[in-house]
């Protein structure tokens, strides 16, 4: 299966970063985009003024989460003024996280998003 890059909409914006993250992941945008509209649990992102959702998969056995970091931004497309959503990062974490804790992103995500 290959990977298709995202495009950026009127209300969606990807940074390379999150595609990086999906493709190593295995998200596909269609799955990023469901977490930011159906979510089950949204907390304060570790970046400033960004949102975190998350959406639970795997199964009993193997639980996971997946995680969607973004950040609400007004821009003004042919004189109108619009939200738009960025997605900054998407990552899979193995487990399952307590909530209103510091989100569990692993190491490496951690250290680029400090560079971004």
């Amino acid at each position: 299966m290959q990977f298709k890059i995202p495009k950026d909409t009127q209300n969606l914006s990807w940074t390379k970063h999150a595609v990086q993250k999906m493709m190593f992941y295995g998200l596909s945008a269609t799955k990023v985009q469901s977490i930011l509209s159906n979510y089950d649990r949204i907390e304060q992102g570790i970046a400033d003024d960004t949102i975190a959702v998350m959406k639970k998969s795997g199964s009993k056995k193997n639980p996971q989460e997946v995680w969607v970091m973004y950040q609400d931004k007004e821009t003004v497309l042919n004189n109108v003024k619009s939200k738009r959503k960025v997605v900054i990062a998407a990552w899979r974490y193995p487990g399952i996280s307590k909530p209103k804790e510091r989100i569990p992103i692993p190491e490496g995500i951690a250290a680029e998003l400090k560079n971004i």
